[in-house]
């Protein structure tokens, strides 16, 4: 982030706060803490970011472990429909993957079957192996999208629909607000200009803030590296919203 010069950052980890604690802001950044929920939809995956959370104990916690286990038990099933399918990959395999994460995730069934060569790419993986139709595929069972967004302003958070440009239904974005919905991620490297025109428009409609991510998860996939350039005015509402710190 230092050799990209990025001055303002959350590490917004799926299900999991432990990064915080564990890591100095080299001199001049400043962060806001963060996490980004897994919620189910109508059978679709839905990310609800929550700025400003505590990092310890809190609401959030009891949520967090429902969504762990049942990560975990995704992992298990996934795993073991691959090897009915023909692909010789363990659940040791991927937990190598996840490290010390405590969330495990498709990803890292993707990067497990690269690492053993049976995919060429996570890319590959998640077309031929683990997507929607795919021999590997799981439905995610997770929290809803009401839920973490009430439990996160329960911990005193600021509760913001993540890469709103990936829903298959926008139309949630109308049913989120009156459970307390607070924020739009308008600003995201895969919006079209039409969708952050449509996103800008919403978030006044509905008094939200905007907000900007661009969902780094590994330089191996995301070669340009991390930070996108944000206005700082259109920042400012949200900044008002939670404590920054250096």
């Amino acid at each position: 982030m230092e050799e990209r010069g990025v001055e303002l950052f959350s590490i917004s980890d799926h299900d999991t706060v432990a990064a915080y604690g564990n890591f100095t802001p080299y001199a001049g950044s400043r962060f806001i803490p963060s996490i980004e929920i897994n919620t189910t939809w109508r059978k679709n995956e839905v990310h609800v970011l929550g700025y400003g959370v505590p990092t310890g104990p809190s609401p959030i916690t009891e949520l967090l472990e429902y969504n762990q286990v049942q990560r975990r038990v995704r992992a298990e099933t996934m795993v073991k429909q691959l090897q009915e399918a023909g692909y010789p990959i363990s659940l040791e395999e991927v937990l190598h993957e996840a490290g010390s994460a405590d969330a495990v995730g498709r990803p890292h069934v993707a990067k497990a079957l690269v690492r053993l060569g049976i995919a060429q790419s996570v890319d590959d993986a998640f077309r031929r192996m683990i997507g929607g139709g795919m021999p590997g595929y799981v439905p995610q069972v997770y929290t809803t999208p009401e839920h973490a967004i009430e439990t996160i302003a329960s911990a005193g958070g600021i509760p913001v629909l993540a890469h709103p440009g990936r829903l298959d239904d926008r139309s949630l974005i109308d049913e989120l607000v009156p459970h307390g919905l607070r924020g739009l991620e308008v600003f995201y490297p895969l919006h079209s200009a039409q969708d952050t025109r449509e996103f800008r428009e919403t978030a006044k409609r509905y008094n939200l803030v905007m907000t900007g991510g661009m969902d780094f998860h590994d330089i191996r996939y995301h070669t340009k590296g991390v930070g996108m350039e944000v206005d700082a005015e259109d920042l400012a509402p949200f900044l008002e919203l939670v404590e920054v710190f250096a």
